[in-house]
C-alpha cells in the first residue's frame, strides 16, 4: 500500500463536472494498493497518516498532527502509484491490485480514517476519471509505503 500525502490549504476532486470531495486545510491523500496488500495494512497505515506531525506549531516547527489542527482529509484512489516503469516508456500496472479488491480496501481504509479522525473523509469516485485540484501548503509531500512502515 502506498499513500502520497500532500499537506494542503485546500483541495477538491471533480468527476463529470461535479465536485465529489472538497476540503480546507488538511491532507490530500492519493491511495494505491498492490497485488499482495490485504486488510492487515489498513489500520497501521491510517494510524501513521493521521498521526503525522507535519503542521506547524506556534514556533513554526512541524509538530502538529491532522487532529491537532482540526484538519480534513480528501482520499483519492490512485492505482498508478504501482506503475512499473523499469522497461520501455509505457508504464505497466501488473502489480496494482485488481479493481474490485482495491475498491474494497480503499473503502475500508476511508472508514478506518473516519473512525480515527472522528469526522467524514471526503473522497473521489473509485475508477472514475477525476480532476484533482489542490493548493499545496509548504510544499509538503510525503510518501508512505507499507513495505517500510508495516513489517509483514
Amino acid at each position: 500500500m502506498r499513500i502520497v500525502i500532500q499537506r494542503v490549504k485546500r483541495a477538491s476532486v471533480t468527476v463529470d463536472g461535479e465536485i465529489t470531495g472538497k476540503i480546507g486545510q488538511g491532507f490530500l491523500a492519493l491511495v494505491g494498493f498492490c497485488e499482495t496488500d490485504d486488510d492487515s495494512l489498513l489500520d497501521p497505515m491510517a494510524d501513521k497518516m493521521v498521526g503525522l506531525r507535519v503542521f506547524e506549531d506556534s514556533d513554526e516547527k512541524m509538530n502538529l498532527s491532522l487532529g491537532d489542527v482540526d484538519g480534513e482529509l480528501l482520499a483519492v484512489s490512485q492505482f498508478t502509484l504501482y506503475a512499473d516503469c523499469k522497461k520501455g516508456r509505457r508504464p505497466s500496472f501488473v502489480f496494482a491490485k485488481k479493481p474490485d479488491e482495491a475498491n474494497r480496501l480503499y473503502e475500508k481504509f476511508v472508514e478506518i480514517c473516519e473512525q480515527k479522525m472522528g469526522k467524514k473523509v471526503q473522497t473521489g469516485i473509485f475508477g472514475a476519471d477525476m480532476a484533482v485540484e489542490l493548493l499545496n501548503d509548504g510544499p509538503v509531500t510525503i510518501i508512505l509505503d507499507s513495505d517500510e512502515i508495516v513489517k509483514k
